[in-house]
């Protein structure tokens, strides 16, 4: 059923957007959010993309679903269709996301024979028109998510003038992804890794763009280089340093809000994540759905292969896998 915004247990979106989680295909599913909201109060969360025509046709609830306590909470939207689009944004709009996201980054191939993603960037006069359409019926704000430019296109060029249609459209905040996106010839993998990220460029459109709240994306692995980014952007995106090191990432975020974080190490979050899984486990869940997301919680840490091998080897199991992994961790000291 469609989800209600309880306002008193939202945090207001654009302090939120100043550290997210990027979205993140078979990873930031429900049970993945949860874990990271119990490492940080404040960062935004996002879905993994939804098509408009999955929302308009397909299983609403299985799709649109989420826990109220992964707020706050944006949905990203591949799609470019405008009439599509609209739909797709009044139907989710019911079920009490904080933001609804466009994509116009992902360059896999499955996005480009959809004709989104990365590809859209090609085309910034229908992202505009799509945008537009989907600001109208929207209660909540709508965002892109975007490269700096695809293949050939001169990126310092293409850029700015993407911006300036998405800001003439109606769009007041982006995220940018600073490597190009090699639609021939890179992988989905490689296009994470192999465009050169090109942060000088994302900290000129903030300045070119002062009244735009904007955040950078892409290669950003530790808080530290966060923090650095945030002395010129309005946010920052982690994307796989949050998923693969979450303790690194998200256990001490909150304190770029000047907040303290919600534990004092990775043991306490595995302590609490407990009585989750086993209600999980209840509803005739399996371990593998939440423990999967959580591997690389000890990261660096005595005991974390251990953790990492029980947890992979018993992903069938119930509880007591779950306690056996963490009895692979070192003693506390006293």
């Amino acid at each position: 059923m469609p989800k209600q915004v309880q306002n008193d247990n939202l945090i207001n979106k654009i302090n939120a957007s100043k550290l997210s989680v990027a979205p993140m295909m078979d990873w930031t599913d429900s049970n993945c959010r949860v874990f990271h909201r119990m490492m940080s109060r404040r960062a935004l969360l996002y879905t993994e993309m939804v098509t408009a025509p999955a929302i308009v046709h397909g299983d609403r609830g299985r799709l649109l679903d989420f826990d109220a306590g992964e707020h706050p909470l944006a949905l990203q939207i591949g799609g470019s269709d405008p009439a599509e689009l609209r739909q797709a944004t009044r139907i989710a709009a019911d079920w009490g996301y904080d933001e609804i996201n466009l994509n116009v980054g992902c360059p896999s191939d499955r996005v480009q024979s959809g004709c989104f993603g990365a590809v859209l960037m090609k085309t910034p006069d229908l992202v505009a028109e799509c945008v537009s359409g989907m600001i109208a019926v929207s209660p909540v704000e709508v965002t892109v998510k975007c490269r700096i430019g695809v293949d050939d296109q001169q990126a310092a060029d293409v850029l700015p003038d993407f911006l300036g249609k998405m800001r003439q459209a109606g769009i007041r905040r982006m995220t940018i992804h600073a490597r190009k996106a090699w639609l021939q010839g890179l992988s989905p993998r490689e296009n994470r890794e192999v465009p050169p990220l090109d942060y000088p460029l994302v900290h000129a459109m903030k300045r070119e763009f002062p009244d735009l709240h904007l955040s950078v994306n892409g290669g950003i692995s530790d808080l530290e280089a966060a923090r650095a980014h945030l002395t010129v952007m309005d946010g920052v995106m982690i994307g796989r340093a949050a998923y693969h090191q979450p303790w690194q990432v998200l256990g001490q975020a909150d304190l770029l809000w000047d907040s303290p974080p919600p534990f004092e190490d990775a043991r306490q979050v595995a302590q609490a994540m407990r009585p989750r899984i086993i209600a999980h486990l209840e509803r005739g869940g399996r371990l593998h759905q939440f423990t999967r997301h959580m591997l690389g919680l000890f990261h660096g840490q005595p005991g974390a292969r251990g953790w990492k091998r029980t947890l992979s080897e018993g992903s069938g199991g119930g509880i007591e896998v779950y306690d056996a992994a963490l009895a692979q961790l070192a003693p506390v000291e006293a």
